[in-house]
C-alpha cells in the first residue's frame, strides 16, 4: 500500500484483524432481545471490553444503558496537554433476515471473491476493528499523540437512544475536542469520503381495527370493513403516483449540492430489477440525501401459507421516516402520525405510537480537523481528493453529541460502501477499505494532533 511506516504496521495487523472480526461477528449480538438472547449482545460488549483493556485503556466499563443495552467505553491518556479525541461504533448489529439465502453463515465471517463475508462485518463491528488498528499502528511508531476515548454502542440500530440518554446524563464522559464517528462509509470502493450529513428518523407503528374479531369472507366480506384493506389504503397514500414520499406539511423539494450519484449507478448498487423503475424526482442525490423518504418495515397480517377465508379485524405496521437536515425529527414525528389518522379510511379506529427517534445531522466542513483528515486520506489513498457525501440513514447520537459539546468537531468515515450491504443478505466488508481507513485515522490523529 505505501512505504509509511504506519501503512506498513497496518498492513502486518491485518491477519490478526481478521481473527478478531471474526470473534466479534460470531456473536449475534442484535440488541432486540425478545428475538435474540441478551447474553449475545453482553457477549460481544465484553468482547470489546477486553480488547481496549488489553490496549492499555483505562477506566473500561460495561455502561448500562436507559433502554437495557450496554455500550463499552474506555480511555487511552495521551501526552500532557494533548487533544482530546473520541472514537465512535457499534457493536450491536441488525437482524439477519432470511438465514438461509446466505452465501455463507451470517455470523461466520467467511472469505470469499476478496472480501469477509458477516452480519456486522462492515456495520459496524469491522469499525471497531479499524479503531483497533489505527491506535496499534500509532502506539508501534512513536506512541499515540491525543488523549483517546472509545465510546461502543450496543444499541444504534434499534435507534431507542441508550446512548444519547446516557450522554446526557452524564454530559462530561464523552466530551472531546473531535469526534470520530466510525459508522458511515466512502461513496465508492477506493474513493476516500466523509459524511457530510446524516438523514434523521423516526419510528412509528399503525395499528387499524374494525371489527370485534375476523368474519367469513364469505358470509360477511363486500360490507364489513377489512382492517388490513385500510391500512393498505393508508400505507398508499403516504406516496405520490411516481414514489415520492407525500406527508402532509412535509417539503420534499429539497435539493442536493455537492457529489452527485450517477442513476445507472445506483441501480447497479441498489440491484435494481431490469424494466423497474427507480422511483421519486429529481436527482439521486437528492432523492436519498435531501428529501425525506417514508419506508413501510413491517406489516403484521397473515401469511399466505394457512391463511384462512377471513375478513381480518385488525392489522398494523412499522414505518420508517427519513428526514433531510434542517427538518425536526420530533415534528416530523407529529406530521407523519397526523397524516395516518387523516387517511384511515371508513371510520376505522387508527392508533400510532412512537417507537424511535433521531434527528438529523449536517458537519462543519471547514473545521481544521476536516483538512487534517483530507491531509491523512490522501496518504492512505494516493492520487485520490476526500470527497463529501451525503448519507441516507441516521446516527442519532451525532446530534446528541453536538448538542452537548457545540465545540467539538465531528467526522463520519466508516467501511459501509455500496458493496457491503449493510442490513442486506450477505453483508461484506472489503479488507483492503479495512486497512485504508485504518490507516488514514491513524494519520489523522497525528496530523491532528500537530494542527
Amino acid at each position: 500500500m505505501s512505504s509509511n511506516p504506519v501503512a506498513e504496521t497496518v498492513a502486518s495487523l491485518m491477519p490478526k484483524a481478521m481473527v478478531e472480526l471474526t470473534e466479534l461477528v460470531a456473536f449475534r449480538s442484535v440488541a432486540d432481545f425478545d428475538q435474540f438472547p441478551r447474553s449475545e449482545s453482553e457477549g460481544a460488549a465484553r468482547w470489546v471490553a477486553d480488547a481496549l483493556a488489553a490496549e492499555g485503556f483505562q477506566d473500561v466499563a460495561l455502561l448500562d444503558t436507559p433502554d437495557g443495552t450496554q455500550s463499552v467505553y474506555g480511555y487511552l491518556p495521551g501526552p500532557a496537554g494533548a487533544k482530546t479525541v473520541l472514537l465512535y461504533a457499534h457493536y450491536d448489529v441488525q437482524p439477519p433476515l432470511d438465514e438461509a439465502a446466505w452465501t455463507t453463515p451470517p455470523f461466520e465471517l467467511t472469505e470469499r471473491d476478496g472480501r469477509w463475508y458477516g452480519r456486522g462485518s462492515a456495520d459496524c463491528k469491522g469499525g471497531v476493528i479499524m479503531h483497533l488498528l489505527a491506535l496499534r499502528a500509532l502506539k508501534a511508531n512513536g506512541g499515540v499523540p491525543v488523549h483517546v476515548k472509545v465510546i461502543v454502542e450496543g444499541s444504534e440500530e434499534q435507534g431507542t437512544g441508550g446512548l444519547e440518554r446516557y450522554a446526557e446524563e452524564h454530559p462530561g464522559l464523552l466530551e472531546a475536542d473531535t469526534i470520530v464517528i466510525g459508522d458511515a462509509g466512502n461513496f465508492r470502493v477506493g474513493l476516500p469520503t466523509v459524511t457530510s450529513t446524516l438523514r434523521g428518523m423516526t419510528l412509528v407503528r399503525v395499528s387499524v381495527d374494525t371489527l370485534a374479531g375476523n368474519l367469513h369472507s364469505g358470509q360477511f366480506g363486500g360490507a364489513a370493513p377489512d382492517a388490513l384493506a385500510a391500512l393498505i389504503r393508508v400505507l398508499d397514500s403516504l406516496r405520490a403516483e411516481d414514489g415520492s414520499t407525500t406527508v402532509e406539511g412535509l417539503a420534499a423539494d429539497r435539493a442536493w449540492e455537492g457529489l452527485q450519484y450517477d442513476e445507472e449507478q445506483f441501480r447497479q448498487d441498489a440491484k435494481v430489477l431490469d424494466g423497474v423503475e427507480l422511483i421519486g424526482s429529481g436527482t439521486v442525490a437528492d432523492r436519498i440525501w435531501a428529501r425525506p423518504a417514508v419506508t413501510v418495515l413491517g406489516i403484521d397480517c397473515p401469511p399466505v401459507v394457512g391463511a384462512t377465508p377471513s375478513v381480518q379485524a385488525s392489522a398494523r405496521a412499522l414505518i420508517s421516516l427519513r428526514v433531510p437536515p434542517g427538518v425536526d425529527a420530533a415534528a416530523a414525528t407529529k406530521l407523519l402520525q397526523a397524516h395516518l389518522e387523516a387517511h384511515t379510511p371508513w371510520g376505522a379506529r387508527v392508533s400510532t405510537e412512537q417507537i424511535g427517534q433521531g434527528q438529523a445531522f449536517r458537519a462543519d466542513t471547514t473545521s481544521p480537523a476536516y483538512q487534517a483528515m483530507a491531509a491523512a486520506m490522501a496518504v492512505a489513498y494516493p492520487g485520490q481528493e476526500m470527497q463529501y457525501a451525503g448519507q441516507g440513514g441516521s446516527i442519532p447520537l451525532c446530534n446528541t453529541l453536538a448538542a452537548l459539546y457545540p465545540r467539538a468537531e465531528i467526522l463520519l468515515i466508516g467501511l459501509s460502501e455500496p458493496e457491503a450491504q449493510i442490513h442486506a443478505v450477505n453483508e461484506s466488508v472489503s479488507p483492503e477499505e479495512l486497512e485504508r481507513l485504518s490507516v488514514a485515522e491513524a494519520l489523522f490523529l497525528r496530523t491532528y494532533a500537530a494542527s
